[in-house]
């Protein structure tokens, strides 16, 4: 974009439109000037059709995609928040393209270096807002902050669902404070809850429908850091899970065996746990690749010994065990774990898990031809409208649709296309 100078991007209009990543504006600044969506997308790496899209409103929120149009408008990444300090990361990739391949696999590089304890170069870099006081020096209360504001934002997301931008936010914020003198021992206590803040984080990007990739990898290399093989097993298992649920259960069991690679203390009241979720997660992944036989000694073997720790961790389970046997045609189990789960998530404030069981034993009832599923779709349709879930109504409201598609009746069609309009509405 070379006939464009400078300082036209100087422009106090333009200047705010950047400060606040606000692409849509930069896009009807540059229109004004005669720039056209076709030049635009050729300089920013993007379709004409993404272009048209972010004009329309779509916000622009992934670190490397904000880092392609600084770089093609020519305008300096800091303008846009993009600070690294002195040396900007080496990009992914030669070409400067990430397609979701390669982010899959700096996951699963991010995983193997962690675990050998070994620093991961060229990972995505997430942005640090400036400006902000540090403290002169860190103690343990500056931990406890972090675990406490881990487990709030862990309790709206598990409510609303979404919450990416606060949870994000949140972990940048606070991973500055790994700049600030600390003992040994606080400084590793820090790395290890800010990997638990990051995993958060990324779960939340994914489940607003976001790619997470930059946080999980984050966490990995802070658990790294804090030698601590729970934090890494666990950020392996939560990017396993959005991998399975995305369509690549091959790349999700390469994560998954990875984290049960990791040697973790037997005594930790929370590695029993961490090792039921992933053997279930094998047996997910297994069930996707048509792999029966796999699929079903993983989830006895995420059931061998495993006793949940409160309603939601038993609802989570059975949640996920339906999920299982729904992809290996075993109806009637699946039907009854998914009842299961709607009744254990009930017993709390979970109102996205509870949504996603209604969703999915509605399914199971549609699918299976039984009268009573047309009025669970009902029910669970109204209450999916109103989580800030992108997850929820791309994975578990869409084949819901699809199962309602296939059933004949005026009824049933138009609730069908209800859900398909839900599904596709951005939140």
């Amino acid at each position: 974009m070379s006939s464009i100078e400078l300082e036209f991007f100087d422009g106090e209009e333009m200047r705010a439109a950047l400060a606040a990543r606000d692409i849509a504006t930069v896009y009807r600044l540059l229109g004004r000037l005669g720039v056209s969506q076709r030049r635009i997308a050729q300089v920013t790496g993007q379709s004409q059709s993404e272009v048209c899209e972010i004009l329309k409103g779509r916000r622009v929120r992934d670190v490397w995609v904000l880092e392609r149009i600084a770089d093609g408008l020519g305008v300096p990444r800091a303008w846009l928040g993009l600070s690294y300090g002195e040396q900007a990361p080496d990009p992914p990739s030669a070409g400067g393209e990430v397609d979701e391949g390669m982010k899959r696999r700096v996951l699963v590089a991010a995983t193997m270096a962690a675990g050998l304890g070994q620093a991961c170069v060229g990972l995505p870099e997430l942005a640090l807002p400036a400006g902000q006081p540090l403290p002169s020096r860190l103690g343990m209360v500056h931990v406890h902050t972090v675990r406490a504001v881990t487990e709030g934002l862990r309790g709206l997301a598990r409510y609303y669902g979404g919450q990416a931008d606060l949870v994000s936010t949140a972990a940048i914020l606070y991973t500055r404070w790994m700049h600030v003198p600390a003992l040994d021992t606080v400084t590793a206590q820090l790395a290890a809850a800010l990997a638990e803040l990051h995993t958060e984080a990324g779960w939340c990007r994914y489940d607003s429908g976001l790619d997470g990739t930059g946080h999980f990898t984050r966490a990995l290399e802070l658990a790294g850091q804090a030698r601590d093989t729970y934090g890494i097993a666990n950020a392996a298992w939560h990017a396993g899970v959005t991998l399975a649920r995305t369509g690549h259960p091959n790349d999700a069991l390469k994560l998954v065996q990875l984290g049960r690679c990791q040697q973790l203390c037997a005594e930790d009241p929370r590695v029993l746990r961490l090792t039921a979720r992933l053997a279930r997660t094998s047996a997910t992944s297994y069930a996707r690749m048509g792999g029966t036989e796999e699929a079903t000694r993983y989830l006895a073997e995420a059931n061998d010994g495993w006793v949940p720790r409160d309603a939601f961790e038993r609802a989570g389970a059975d949640l996920g065990t339906a999920g299982i046997q729904r992809d290996l045609g075993r109806f009637d189990a699946a039907e009854r774990f998914a009842a299961s789960a709607v009744h254990a998530y009930s017993e709390g404030h979970y109102r996205r898990g509870h949504t996603l069981a209604e969703l999915l034993l509605a399914e199971i009832h549609i699918r299976a031809g039984e009268p009573r599923g047309l009025v669970l779709a009902h029910q669970a349709i109204e209450k999916v409208s109103t989580l800030q879930s992108v997850a929820a109504r791309r994975e578990w409201l869409t084949p819901l649709a699809t199962a309602l598609q296939a059933r004949p009746g005026t009824d049933t069609q138009e609730l069908a296309r209800t859900a398909r309009q839900i599904a596709t509405t951005q939140i």
